[in-house]
């Protein structure tokens, strides 16, 4: 595309804008929209980001990013950040923008991996455990809160898609998360007992558990192990507008990463034995313990997952807020840099932390 623009420059001839179109077309057709400025690998020259590594109270090695403003003086304490990934996402898509923009307004922040996901620990590979990803928020803040340049009693987070119901479920039993914001929260527990809008019946959720009793016997005598949901791995015509969205993001130069230890044919998918294990998940129950810490839910006007940040909303009591992006769907709020409501966050966490 350099060379193309640097064509433009010297000579804009029809010939040479039609082509430029047709390349943005192609674009678009192979589901790859990096309009609205998306740029979910963006790197920050005011931030120092630091690989590290700790344990969550499972003893399970956690593995994660820390993002240090070159500003800080190591004489001070600091407020500090947890940035959770969507669900079946790593730390590179999302957290990590997340966390490089709130660090270049000051704040101390931390991504990591979510257990077996990643590069943090865990087995079988893409198994789903919420009381361990709510644990692994806990263990984040053990980390923070034992950095000498952290003021322990100044630790907030941001729950990106499936990861704001992890970060709920863990404010609501460890009060030292002082502020929760979520983006684009999905409640993986209703959407996997009723999907969206209440789509899945109850006869449907009884086969989904029985398919995945049934798969339990084939692992433990040693067969294969199977996958479910997540991303799909191409499109047809057939191909829902959610599926499209979330594509353009996952399977796509925009959002797409391979983890090392994970085939890429795995990214994004959870076992389909575990993946179960969300219809015995509520984040929602008892949200009204976490006051008077503050919420606030973020969620776009067209995102399809707003009904999760509106029923938190309800449920939840002050002090608590519900932002609306216009003209932001689910993922758009993953990576648009033009739409995710950086300014919003920053008012937030410097009031509350």
């Amino acid at each position: 595309m350099k060379k193309y623009r640097n064509a433009l420059l010297v000579r804009p001839s029809v010939d040479m804008l039609f082509v430029v179109s047709i390349f943005f077309i192609s674009l678009i057709i192979k589901g790859q929209d990096m309009s609205n400025g998306a740029d979910n690998f963006y790197q920050s020259e005011q931030v120092v980001v630091q690989k590290v590594t700790f344990k969550n109270q499972y003893n399970m090695l956690i593995a994660g990013n820390l993002m240090i403003p070159k500003i800080l003086q190591s004489t001070n304490k600091y407020p500090a950040i947890i940035v959770g990934h969507p669900m079946g996402a790593v730390k590179e898509q999302s957290a990590n923008l997340y966390a490089s923009k709130m660090a270049e307004q000051g704040f101390v922040t931390l991504t990591f991996d979510l257990s077996f996901w990643g590069d943090s620990e865990g087995t079988p590979r893409n198994a789903v455990l919420p009381d361990i990803y709510a644990e692994d928020f806990s263990a984040a803040v053990d980390f923070l809160g034992s950095r000498s340049f952290i003021d322990k009693a100044r630790i907030g987070v941001i729950g990106i898609c499936g990861s704001g119901s992890f970060a709920i479920s863990a404010a609501k039993i460890d009060p030292r998360l002082k502020a929760i914001a979520t983006v684009s929260m999905y409640d993986m527990g209703a959407a996997n007992c009723h999907g969206l809008n209440n789509a899945i019946s109850l006869q449907q959720r009884k086969q989904i558990i029985a398919n995945a009793a049934q798969q339990r016997y084939v692992e433990f005598t040693g067969g294969k192990i199977a996958y479910t949901s997540g991303t799909v791995d191409h499109l047809t015509a057939q191909s829902t507008v959610i599926e499209r969205e979330f594509y353009d993001f996952y399977r796509t130069s925009r959002g797409e990463f391979i983890p090392k230890n994970q085939p890429k044919e795995l990214t994004t998918h959870p076992t389909l034995s575990s993946n179960v294990k969300f219809m015995n998940f509520y984040p929602f129950n008892d949200i009204d313990i976490i006051s008077p810490r503050p919420l606030l839910f973020i969620t776009g006007d067209k995102a399809h997952s707003r009904e999760f940040s509106e029923q938190a909303y309800q449920l939840a009591i002050e002090p608590k807020e519900l932002y609306i992006v216009k003209g932001a769907g689910h993922v758009d709020l993953y990576d648009r840099i033009e739409l995710i409501p950086f300014i919003k966050l920053t008012e937030f966490f410097k009031k509350n932390l």
